[in-house]
């Protein structure tokens, strides 16, 4: 209280850019400074003994911590502590907002972010030379069964802690409401359907067993082709005959005449022959 006091009003100053480099620069000088006095140790490896040592100095320290740890009287939480838990939060929260003032941002370069790539790739190289090898132990039938008693012990103290609900009725208005939201996930539901289903082709992979059963589907397939041809082969289907269709049968049979006895060609020559003679004719 006396040293605050004492202090008097003082002018805060902008912290500038320069005023950064110049902290970072001595907080690199700070730990080249302390890495240089720190002098060569020689590694002892961790033996077992040494480990049974520290698990019993932990047990041992727990147990102390038990012992010199009084009898409390349980408190239970009531809303008006909850309430004022809440505020204390929330003024907590609103007062840490005021007291953040306004920053420059500065861009992110690609130097920057190889640097931190390079720290990140050290960190983790330092993090896994600084690892020790460990003993694996096997699981035991009786550390299972201990892990299902703890969870059965869990699971039955987490239920008598739970108090009892109150039901409330189903009323229509619930009822309604909830009709509603399911219409309304209903068409969210075919809306997102259409623009990312539907219309699309859904890629399967050609697998060895695909092929086989498309080879195989195309044999049972020509099988059956030609299991009905052979069935239907030397019946007939039988045509009423009206006299449209003997106009039309007449009609093929003698352009079939026409073109097997070349009468079409000769026709075609007569009738170039007859206008080479009209043409002399004109001429002569």
């Amino acid at each position: 209280v006396s040293y605050k006091e004492s202090v008097g009003t003082g002018t805060p100053t902008p912290v500038t850019p320069e005023m950064e480099r110049v902290k970072r620069n001595q907080e690199i000088c700070s730990s080249v400074l302390y890495k240089e006095n720190i002098g060569k140790a020689t590694p002892t490896p961790v033996t077992p003994e040494m480990e049974r040592v520290k698990r019993n100095q932990e047990i041992i320290s727990s147990v102390l911590y038990k012992e010199n740890v009084g009898k409390v009287t349980p408190t239970p939480i009531t809303p008006e502590m909850e309430r004022v838990k809440r505020n204390q939060e929330i003024i907590s929260s609103v007062l840490y907002k005021e007291n953040v003032g306004q920053a420059t941002p500065t861009p992110v370069t690609p130097e920057m972010e190889r640097v931190r790539r390079n720290q990140e790739q050290i960190s983790s190289v330092a993090y896994r030379e600084g690892l020790g090898k460990a003993t694996p132990s096997p699981v035991t039938p009786e550390m299972e069964r201990v892990k299902r008693n703890q969870e059965q012990i869990s699971s039955v103290l987490y239920k008598e802690h739970m108090a009892k609900g109150t039901p409330t009725p189903l009323t229509p208005e619930m009822e309604r409401a909830k009709r509603n939201q399911e219409n309304i996930s209903s068409v969210l539901y075919s809306d997102s359907f259409r623009k990312q289903v539907q219309g699309k082709a859904a890629y399967v992979l050609d697998t060895p067993e695909m092929r086989r059963v498309r080879e195989t589907q195309k044999h049972i397939s020509t099988v059956k082709y030609h299991e009905d041809f052979e069935k239907s082969k030397g019946s007939f289907t039988p045509v009423v005959t009206d006299p449209i269709t003997e106009r039309v049968k007449k009609n093929m049979q003698d352009f079939s005449d026409i073109s097997y006895r070349g009468i079409q060609r000769r026709v075609v020559e007569m009738e170039r022959k007859r206008v080479d003679q009209d043409q002399e004719n004109l001429t002569g």
